[in-house]
């Protein structure tokens, strides 16, 4: 889920990592996440002297993951930093950005939208995205928290704010406009630290702040998860999936506020711990058949738990059972960073393919912008398609009644609010607004 991905900003030096969205009912419904961008550490920066590293291409090394492309500036002499100012320095280690992490959340992305519109109850088993989303963003936590943790909540609050103030203006003046009569509740507007309030009006609209509301306690809480992690690491990572079975099967938490946020961090404390683990090198440590095998079993048991309780929520969906879904998620997401901690996989030939390269740069510049707008722009295709049908060449030639056609023209709207409101994202990360991010740098003489 990402406001992450502003979070090391370059200009001439090399940036690693970040973190970002997901897509839901409001609690734990849709799936979709959106998190944030993830920093990894390179499995030869602990193998070899820095001054021996193949770096990568120059084009890699100037997409920020905000995506821009800038030359460097002549330095200059620079006064005593503030807190706030030290949080933006660029990374003092490891050359590049992680292509893979940042091509998993682009997928995840990918498949939120798909899943919303065709509504395919297997498509989070295909690929857990909430799951993917919350243990990236658990790995640039766990490296963020290495400055000052007051600094770092600022910072990702100030990331994530903005932009969704600036689209919760269209969404609530959009309901009230509706006959919404707010209460007190409306404060959650302001800080998503429940789910904030609306009418059936806008429902599909809000549903999906779920994860941010999620993500933002997942902030707020990872300085002290993050201290108890390294008293012991793995104990630690396999307890983190006790709460959602005592929620499960010991104590049912209360139908409200609260109860919807603490069913939500237990399904996804595992992923976010396993971000810890990844950053501080523990999953490479670990034996591999214990990996494999146990991540197996934990797949294994939530798909079998999943399929066998259909008749409580008349589905396998994992969106709609919890239990399910964090064991599911947990297994899927374990092998995925694990393979990357103990393969070396860093996708850097996508930079060969720049068109590629772009577009998984744009996906995770404007990853709170496409999470937050993907339904909208959804809701809006609708009527959209509704009016080709009066235009008798569109009606003949058009598949106007395809899902598939109405998933194109969502894409075609998404692509339009990244236009117009994704430098909100470039604003709450203190970034000289972009159009599109990931250009190519502008060169003398061309």
């Amino acid at each position: 889920m990402s406001w992450e991905q502003q979070e090391y900003q370059q200009q001439g030096y090399r940036q690693e990592g970040y973190e970002q969205p997901g897509h839901q009912q409001q609690g734990y419904g849709y799936e979709y996440g959106y998190s944030g961008y993830v920093e990894q550490p390179q499995p030869y920066s602990q193998q070899q002297p820095y001054s021996q590293q193949q770096p990568y291409p120059q084009e890699y090394v100037d997409h920020g993951y905000s995506g821009q492309g800038v030359e460097p500036e002549p330095p200059v002499a620079a006064a005593p930093a503030d807190a706030e100012a030290e949080e933006e320095k660029p990374p003092s280690r490891l050359p590049g950005r992680d292509r893979y992490f940042d091509t998993l959340r682009a997928v995840a992305l990918i498949r939120v939208v798909t899943y919303h519109t065709f509504g395919w109850a297997w498509a989070g088993m295909v690929f857990p995205s909430m799951g993917v989303m919350f243990g990236l963003a658990g790995t640039l936590m766990a490296k963020s928290l290495e400055r000052p943790a007051r600094t770092v909540v600022r910072s990702r609050m100030r990331r994530l704010l903005p932009p969704f103030w600036f689209w919760g203006v269209f969404v609530v003046l959009a309901m009230l406009v509706h006959d919404w009569l707010p209460g007190w509740q409306i404060v959650y507007w302001i800080v998503p630290l429940g789910d904030p309030p609306g009418n059936a009006w806008g429902e599909q609209a809000w549903e999906i702040l779920w994860y941010l509301r999620t993500y933002l306690w997942f902030v707020l809480l990872s300085p002290v998860l993050l201290k108890v992690f390294r008293l012991a690491p793995v104990p630690v990572l396999l307890l983190s999936l006790a709460p959602i079975v005592v929620v499960q099967f010991l104590w049912e938490p209360p139908d409200n506020r609260l109860g919807s946020a603490l069913t939500d961090l237990a399904t996804f404390l595992f992923c976010w711990i396993l971000g810890f683990a990844h950053r501080d090198g523990v999953l490479e440590r670990l034996k591999a058949p214990a990996v494999v095998v146990l991540s197996l079993a934990a797949i294994g048991f939530g798909g079998w738990y999943a399929f066998t309780h259909q008749a409580e929520t008349g589905s396998y969906d994992l969106d709609d059972i919890p239990l399910a879904q964090a064991f599911w998620s947990a297994g899927y997401v374990t092998l995925l960073m694990w393979a990357r901690s103990r393969f070396g996989i860093d996708f850097a030939w996508l930079t060969r393919f720049r068109r590629t390269d772009r577009v998984v740069t744009v996906f995770n510049s404007r990853a709170v912008t496409i999470y937050l707008w993907h339904e909208i722009a959804l809701i809006l295709a609708v009527p959209l398609i509704d009016r080709f049908w009066k235009v008798p060449a569109f009606e003949k030639w058009l598949p106007l009644e395809s899902q598939w056609f109405m998933f194109g023209i969502g894409w075609i709207l998404i692509a339009v609010f990244v236009l117009l409101c994704g430098w909100v994202e470039d604003v709450a990360g203190k970034k000289k607004p972009q159009l599109l991010p990931g250009g190519r740098p502008a060169r003398m003489g061309t």
